[in-house]
Order: structure tokens, then sequence, then C-alpha cells
């Protein structure tokens, strides 16, 4: 087996069980990993807009629009004005604010159980390359 082999069927067989115990991990605050990562994305970049959002993760805007939708219903996100009157974009409210910081808290202890034993330079190695690849993959 080449490496490339060996190096994608490792990351399949950790991508699915990491996503299932991140849901379980989100499910008192009922939310979903898609759910999580807007807010992550919200929190740390800054207020986005639904294309911005179906660009990034390369997803279909009726999809981003369905997890936007569950989001403001509880009250997580909501949408402020943009540059342009049509464009709206989406932001934090304080209890959004309030569970990401909570989440954040039990997602780094989640995140730091799972990476004992991988050095800062190693986890910084794999988020190079990661990064890498996710540039050759959307050329």
């Amino acid at each position: 087996m080449h490496s490339y082999q060996k190096f994608f069927h490792e990351f399949m067989l950790l991508y699915r069980p990491f996503i299932s115990e991140l849901n379980k991990q989100l499910e008192e605050y009922e939310l979903f990993s898609s759910q999580w990562s807007i807010m992550f994305f919200i929190k740390n970049y800054g207020s986005l807009t639904p294309v911005e959002i179906s660009k990034l993760f390369h997803v279909e805007k009726p999809t981003i629009t369905r997890t936007v939708k569950a989001l403001e219903q509880r009250n997580y996100i909501e949408h402020i004005p943009g540059k342009d009157k049509r464009e709206k974009r989406l932001v934090l409210t304080p209890l959004g604010e309030e569970v990401y910081s909570a989440i954040r808290v039990k997602l780094d202890a989640f995140d730091a159980a799972l990476l004992q034993g991988v050095s800062d330079n190693e986890q910084q190695d794999v988020i190079r390359i990661m990064g890498e690849i996710r540039n050759n993959l959307i050329k």
C-alpha cells in the first residue's frame, strides 16, 4: 500500500468517529457539528454572509440556509445589515456568545484529550499538510 493510500485511509477512519463524538459533545446544546462549525467561523473570523459560508464549506447555499435557520431559532445567531441593503451578515447573539464560550471550554478539554501524546510541532505539521491538501483539492 502506498503511503498516500494509507494517509487517506487513516483520515477516513478518523473523520467519522470524530464527528460522531463531537456531536455527542454538542448534544446538551442541541447542536450538530455543522452548526458548531458556523458558530466557530463567525466567532473567529467575524460576521459572514450565508453565501460566504457556503463557499467556505463548499456546500450548497440551501444547506447553509437550513443550518442558519436552526441556529436563529435557538437565538444563537442573528442577521445584521451589511454594506449593501441586500446583504445580510450573520453574527453571534449574546446568548450565542455565552453558548460558544461554554462549548469552547468543553471542546478544549475534548481536543486536548484527543491530541495527548502529539507534540505542538507535530500538530503544526499536520495543520500545514491538511491546508496544502485542501488547497490542492479546491483548485
